[in-house]
């Protein structure tokens, strides 16, 4: 395709991806009662050939040529870091720092009990042939081990906006025990890119990259951004010099992060965590929210769906083995968070909340799949197997959610009462510290 055609081909593509995500999220809030971001996870795969593909596969063809899909990809990961950032900005330092302890144990377990589920059912799985013949039993393992074990940070942030848990402890505390998750799960994955023929400078620049970028922004980022802060404060609005500023920053930060082999997303939460609070947060997400939620975000989820082939899951010994990794997923993730929580001091009820908001696994998951597909580690049945999983969990977290804690915190008016509107930018508003 020249380049004429594939704008032509966007700007198609883009008004479909919008409004598919707008009605299939309007009609998961209105019958469901799942949140606006879980609709737009499967209005993606329903664009994808799972659905439309399979019905309509000339019409799905013409709106998503394989020729567009790397500008797809492109601004999905745009719209996703830009999103992440945004949530850094609502992010609770005081609340970490009070939770420290609790997130790191929550996330450790959380990680633990899926490594060793993993350890069990990897033999099971490749004597299914469903992993590359060549993969190692180990490198099979800390595969499965980094699926299983993998929060959705994105969706996890996105749902603790629209529960009305942003600036909470228990949402800065999932959130916070969600991003250690996925930083682990990365670092596995490349480490398992780099035995598997990608060389041992991936899981190097992943582990050495990361760690100094984050305790840059830790330490000496604050201080840099300060006169930023300052800046708004005196004006008393971000102008278009200093948003200007803040896009750069944000850009470099996404880029590094991808760079080390991490993922985009860490980098834009990670800036958005240590911007000056007050009139500089507050006027980013007046002026950047709208447009990378509306617009950017469901870009993200529609190229995972492109990629999501459910009909692959198409037996009965397939449909075990799904059963089967499902049900122990939710076990090991669920009760070893609930655990870890539960020995950090958390009541009973806030640590059920936090062991149903951890299982969510989305399009996080869908990434990391997606890579192992591409690289051969493992075939298109098990990576159908686990896109199930992921669906399913993250459908499963706002209802087992509300049932284990909302319901109850809510009439004790601890949050906020659930409302239903047109629109979910003013529910994550109204969510903010």
């Amino acid at each position: 395709m020249t380049t004429a055609q594939l704008s032509v081909v966007f700007f198609l593509q883009l008004a479909v991806i919008i409004a598919a995500c707008r009605g299939v999220g309007w009609l998961a809030k209105r019958y469901l009662g799942q949140p606006q971001v879980v609709g737009e996870m499967i209005a993606g795969v329903v664009l994808g050939p799972s659905l439309l593909g399979l019905f309509v596969p000339d019409i799905q063809g013409l709106l998503f040529p394989k020729e567009s899909q790397g500008v797809l990809f492109v601004g999905a990961q745009f719209g996703v870091g830009l999103y992440m950032f945004l949530v850094g900005l609502g992010f609770r330092g005081d609340h970490f720092k009070a939770n420290a302890g609790s997130a790191a144990a929550v996330s450790l377990s959380g990680m633990a009990a899926p490594f060793l589920l993993a350890v069990l059912i990897t033999p099971w799985l490749i004597s299914h042939g469903l992993f590359n013949e060549n993969l190692t039993s180990a490198q099979a393992t800390l595969f499965m081990g980094a699926c299983i074990a993998i929060t959705a940070f994105p969706m996890l942030a996105r749902i603790i906006h629209e529960r009305g848990l942003s600036g909470t402890p228990l949402g800065t505390l999932s959130l916070s025990a969600g991003a250690i998750d996925d930083v682990g799960a990365w670092t596995v994955l490349a480490i398992v890119l780099a035995t598997f023929g990608d060389g041992p400078m991936v899981a190097v620049k992943a582990i050495g990259g990361g760690a100094a970028f984050a305790i840059f922004m830790l330490t000496l980022a604050p201080k840099l951004l300060a006169p930023l802060g300052r800046r708004a404060e005196r004006m008393g609005r971000v102008d278009h010099t200093t948003l200007g500023i803040v896009l750069i920053l944000f850009l470099l930060s996404a880029w590094a992060m991808d760079a080390a082999g991490i993922h985009a997303v860490f980098g834009g939460f990670l800036l958005g965590c240590v911007m000056p609070r007050g009139v500089l947060t507050t006027e980013l997400r007046k002026q950047l929210e709208p447009f990378a939620v509306v617009v950017l975000l469901p870009m993200f989820f529609t190229y995972s769906g492109l990629h999501t082939q459910l009909t692959l899951v198409d037996n009965m010994e397939l449909a075990l083995v799904t059963v089967g990794i499902l049900v122990a997923s939710i076990l090991a993730k669920g009760v070893a968070c609930w655990a870890a929580a539960r020995m950090t001091g958390q009541d009973n009820a806030t640590a059920m909340g936090i062991g149903a908001l951890m299982n969510a696994r989305g399009l996080m998951e869908l990434i990391i799949l997606n890579i192992g597909l591409q690289k051969g580690i493992i075939g298109p049945a098990l990576f159908s197997i686990m896109v199930l999983m992921a669906i399913i969990t993250t459908l499963m977290a706002s209802p087992l959610f509300e049932l284990v804690y909302g319901r109850k915190a809510r009439a004790r008016g601890e949050l906020g009462e659930l409302k239903e509107k047109d629109s979910d930018l003013a529910e994550m508003r109204e969510a903010q510290p």
